[in-house]
């Protein structure tokens, strides 16, 4: 895959998403799909997912990121596709007072 295929996703997710593993579950769902990125909570309860590969992965983990694990309840998902910049790495759950790459 060439650098011109992998685009970024960054989506907040908002709900009942914290305390419920819902990071946990991102991790799962990301890495299986081989994407790079991160996953934190954030300071208003919501969680924040950036991750970058293939545009169709991307939609995948979207429509997971929609469901969410069992124990949670989203009510919304805001998203943004923007270009990839690389550098993101192994997929992995970031400090919540992380606000970027």
């Amino acid at each position: 895959m060439t650098g011109d295929d992998r685009v970024r996703l960054d989506a907040t997710v908002m709900g009942r998403v914290q305390g419920v593993g819902f990071r946990y579950f991102v991790v799962r769902e990301a890495t299986g799909l081989d994407l790079e990125g991160w996953v934190a909570n954030t300071p208003t309860g919501a969680v924040r997912c950036v991750a970058e590969g293939p545009r169709s992965a991307l939609e995948a983990l979207l429509e997971r990121l929609r469901q969410g694990p069992p124990s949670a309840m989203v009510d919304r998902v805001s998203e943004a596709f923007m270009p990839a910049t690389g550098g993101l790495g192994t997929f992995s759950v970031r400090s919540g007072a992380h606000t970027g790459d």
